[in-house]
């Protein structure tokens, strides 16, 4: 579920290190949000990132 419907944007996983150099497993998560779009002329419910959405590279449904 957490993946962009356009730029296919999902999970990346990565150590935080501390000042010590300690190091513990982490994630990070794109910013999605639950839009409709218009897909051939239906309009369907999808994922997509704010960076798709803040540079129009869907076409929202009405």
């Amino acid at each position: 579920m957490a993946k962009c419907f356009v730029c296919n944007k999902g999970t990346t996983f990565g150590n935080l290190v501390s000042h010590s150099i300690r190091r513990v497993g982490r994630t990070w998560k794109p910013n999605l949000r639950r839009v409709k779009i218009d897909d051939n002329g239906t309009s369907k419910t999808v994922y997509v990132c704010s960076r798709c959405l803040r540079s129009n590279k869907i076409k929202r449904a009405i």
